[in-house]
């Protein structure tokens, strides 16, 4: 005797049909036939009176029938409760500071809406505290540029990460090809604080080519930083995915893509960990959204 022979019997005892329990069930009715013989079988009974229209219990199968119908309702309900309350463990996610007011906002913004029983928790911090964050499982998933090969970690690459130079329209350096950093550190600039992911690849490079700059405003926010450009303070480098369309009418934007690293970035995760059904229903997500806004389908995992 197994589950599947007691719900095709529990089923049709409902019903007192054998064809409206294979629709309830959505099996074949050859599978609930053999399911309740088999089951006739072990118990040495009959369990329906087949002569009649529609079928009907017998005392053997009413008795069966009274005792077996709680236990199937008692197992639907643990499984709903118990998918339930897996649906409600908290997801939690760390990304770095470039991309948290911008990719994963939509992320979220879909996600919420798609599950709105669910539970959130994030956490920005600069690329290798995220990755140590999801190795020490502090964290569910990680958004990050592609973090190399790693023995702890999976990557499973989602969008283009590249730089770009953020100016007023009209702008002088829009007027001339842009081939070097020494002529964006010509003018004053607008970064975002010590420690984000594109200033310190920045930095690093006009660092090793020896080029002094000046960071004449520092702040914790894209879009601020947009806002001060356009008050012609001075130059801001940034990400791709920090500028919205309506940015391209107001602001000069120009790729830096033939000076500064283009990157994958994407979701890292622990090898071996096993997630949650809500962290998998945010990966669906993050896959899905993240995908489709930049015109491409999800790459493959990959260490």
């Amino acid at each position: 005797m197994d589950v599947r022979q007691l719900r095709s019997f529990c089923t049709a005892a409902k019903h007192h049909s054998i064809v409206k329990a294979a629709d309830d069930l959505e099996i074949g009715q050859p599978t609930v036939t053999t399911h309740i013989r088999k089951l006739e079988e072990e118990l040495g009974v009959v369990l329906f009176d087949r002569a009649r229209r529609p079928i009907e219990l017998t005392p053997s199968g009413s008795t069966l029938a009274g005792l077996a119908t709680p236990l199937m309702e008692s197992l639907d309900t643990l499984a709903a409760q118990t998918a339930h309350g897996e649906s409600r463990v908290p997801v939690t996610v760390a990304a770095v500071h470039d991309i948290v007011p911008h990719a994963l906002i939509r992320v979220v913004r879909v996600f919420l809406h798609r599950h709105p029983e669910s539970h959130l928790r994030i956490r920005s911090a600069p690329v290798q505290e995220v990755l140590n964050m999801v190795t020490e499982g502090e964290v569910d998933l990680g958004l990050t540029p592609y973090p190399g090969k790693s023995n702890d970690l999976d990557f499973a690459a989602l969008f283009t990460y590249e730089r770009v130079l953020i100016t007023q329209p009209g702008h002088p350096i829009l007027g001339q090809p842009l081939t070097s950093l020494d002529q964006i550190a010509k003018y004053p600039l607008i970064l975002l604080r010590k420690g984000n992911y594109t200033r310190v690849l920045l930095e690093e490079e006009l660092g090793r080519r020896g080029t002094s700059y000046d960071v004449l405003v520092e702040l914790d926010s894209m879009d601020m930083i947009k806002r001060y450009v356009a008050l012609g303070m001075g130059i801001a480098v940034g990400p791709r995915l920090a500028i919205e369309p309506e940015d391209e009418n107001e602001l000069g934007i120009v790729s830096l893509a033939n000076l500064l690293p283009v990157e994958q970035a994407g979701v890292v995760t622990r090898k071996g960990r096993t997630l949650s059904t809500s962290a998998l229903n945010f990966l669906s997500v993050m896959k899905d959204t993240l995908s489709v806004a930049n015109g491409r389908r999800p790459s493959g995992s990959g260490t």
